[in-house]
């Protein structure tokens, strides 16, 4: 609560000094750096390895998964833990019973939201799908879900709705440490690009110029689906508490988006394809359902948000 005459930080026992919340944000920003440089970095070795060796396909990928996963739980351990001299488990990693319920909900509402949008569009004829190969998805959906865990769905968990989010809110109000996440989430992609250019180069490598998107996707589209998706994924974790809700939620949309509009492409035994541009809408659609549903569920359980709060530690 606010004291009349009393400059913010001062005179107010717990409240956070300017020089608190420097500190948080400039270690929140370095905490952010780390996943460009695990993605960034563990792309380039493998793209070093496929130019020696051959090696490609999934065994490309599950290599790049492992380095980055590697470089990503290192680093923040690190900082969790030689930096911060804070434990790892007030990142929101819940251990047994808890991890699997919370996991089971984040998997449960995101793959609820997806049927529900994507039987919509199927009803209203914006959408057609291909034929079904069963043990040809089966697969797909088990390789696909150890390599998106370790080269995504945790790592990036792990660093922003972990470790980013965590410091922040300790100094800053939530709804502040929100954005400020959501902000530097947008940027991870543009970070890994550059630290893919200038490790690869350092390999020796040919490699594409650094962009704000991936290459092959709309810059204005990335734009605005990506802030939706960090800012869902923190949703999940804040009404749960939990970073395995984030990380199931991070897990199945991608599942879900891979198997519908990557399908074909990727060879996952299903795929759909877009009768009309108005399609578009049901990818962010199915994430915000997926945000309505857990701020309901945290309301109908009594969970107090406390936007205008800090963390405490």
């Amino acid at each position: 609560m606010a004291v009349t005459g009393v400059p913010a930080g001062l005179g107010v026992p717990g409240a956070p000094t300017g020089t608190t919340r420097t500190r948080a944000v400039v270690k929140a920003v370095l905490g952010a750096c780390v996943l460009p440089v695990a993605l960034g970095t563990a792309g380039a070795i493998g793209q070093a390895v496929h130019s020696r060796t051959g090696l490609s396909g999934t065994a490309r990928q599950a290599l790049v998964a492992v380095i980055c996963l590697a470089i990503a739980v290192s680093l923040v351990v690190v900082l969790r833990r030689r930096v911060d001299r804070r434990p790892l488990s007030r990142l929101g990693l819940a251990n047994g019973a808890t991890a699997l319920r919370t996991f089971g909900l984040g998997l449960a509402v995101t793959a609820g939201s997806a049927a529900v949008l994507l039987g919509v569009g199927t009803w209203a004829g914006w959408l057609a799908w291909g034929p079904l190969d069963v043990p040809k998805l089966l697969g797909f959906l088990v390789v696909n879900a150890l390599i998106a865990v370790a080269l995504e769905a945790f790592p990036e968990e792990l660093v922003f709705r972990g470790y980013v989010y965590t410091t922040l809110n300790q100094a800053l109000r939530r709804w502040t440490a929100f954005l400020t996440t959501v902000l530097l989430f947008t940027f991870a992609g543009a970070g890994s690009s550059v630290v893919y250019a200038v490790v690869g180069t350092l390999l020796g490598e040919d490699v594409p110029a650094p962009g704000f998107a991936p290459a092959g996707e709309d810059p204005f589209a990335y734009a605005v689906l990506y802030p939706i998706f960090g800012s869902v994924l923190l949703i999940a974790r804040i009404t749960t508490g939990s970073l395995w809700t984030s990380v199931a939620l991070h897990l199945t949309y991608l599942t879900v988006a891979r198997v519908t509009l990557e399908g074909e492409a990727r060879g996952a035994g299903w795929s759909m394809s877009l009768t009309t541009p108005d399609a578009l809408v049901l990818m962010p659609g199915l994430l915000l359902l997926a945000a309505l549903v857990f701020l309901l569920i945290a309301r109908l359980r009594g969970r107090r948000l406390g936007w205008r709060e800090r963390a405490s530690e």
